[in-house]
């Protein structure tokens, strides 16, 4: 074939292409997992810190579901794998231990926190764990340069005299330190507040993103784990902290829109 004839069987090929994704391109803007899937990359490791917890357990299946790879961070491998399974990787550690942090993240590109402190060891306790572990987490995903931390903290953060300061700990000042000290880590961030968190099935509900801390609702733990996981990789949920609740009305299924109508910390 002479030079002309394969320029002319090239511009078809691309004439053919760009039809076609005129066609798919719309389907795709209406696609409700497109604001996900189109972040996803089947190379992309996230940590997970507090993966056997119960919103915790939602993300790490929520990751699974979109194509990411999953390294999990406990404190015991043989009784999270007993609840997580074998998909996952695991990396074994104490999120009071940054040292153990730093061993973790080899080949991670992101982090998402669930992790909330016990109630039963004041070792464990709010200032160790959702303030002083949480920075661990961030100062860790600073040095190791990673893309992002995902935080789940909690609606009523800013309150100083709620009810749950005065029950467990002053819990909610030392989450709003940790959300702090993500903040200022140099990492991009996503930051989530939710409300009372449920066990209640995902999906079936609206969702309401807000900024201000002046809301009280409830939202189930699927439904977090879903718009935690949705966050990884959009711009448009870069450097923002918002609330998250459930309210009447149909699934919140265009979460890239949700994101984008947040103002930026």
């Amino acid at each position: 074939m002479n030079a002309q004839g394969i320029i002319r069987g090239l511009i078809r090929k691309i004439f053919v292409c760009v039809i076609a994704l005129a066609f798919i391109q719309p389907g795709l803007a209406q696609d409700s997992d497109s604001a996900t899937s189109s972040a996803v990359s089947a190379s992309e490791l996230v940590l997970v810190a507090g993966a056997t917890g119960r919103t915790g357990q939602k993300v790490v299946s929520e990751l699974l579901d979109q194509g990411y790879r999953v390294r999990a961070f406990v404190r015991n491998v043989d009784a999270a794998r007993a609840k997580l399974g074998a998909d996952i990787d695991y990396a074994e550690g104490d999120v009071r231990e940054r040292a153990t942090i730093d061993a973790a993240l080899d080949g991670v590109t992101a982090i998402i926190s669930s992790i909330g402190a016990g109630r039963d060891d004041p070792s464990n306790g709010p200032e160790f764990v959702d303030y002083g572990g949480v920075r661990n987490l961030a100062e860790a995903a600073a040095d190791a340069a990673l893309r992002q931390i995902v935080l789940v903290s909690s609606g009523g953060v800013t309150h100083e005299d709620h009810v749950l300061n005065q029950r467990f700990g002053n819990i909610l000042i030392w989450k709003f330190k940790g959300e702090e000290a993500v903040r200022n880590c140099g990492v991009s961030y996503t930051i989530v507040r939710p409300g009372g968190l449920t066990d209640e099935p995902g999906g079936d509900a609206a969702l309401l993103f807000l900024q201000g801390d002046d809301h009280q609702g409830r939202i189930s733990r699927a439904d977090v784990a879903r718009v935690l996981v949705a966050a990884l990789g959009l711009a448009e949920a870069q450097g923002k902290t918002f609330e998250l609740f459930s309210e009447e009305g149909s699934p919140s299924m265009d979460l890239r829109s949700q994101f984008a109508k947040l103002e930026e910390d």
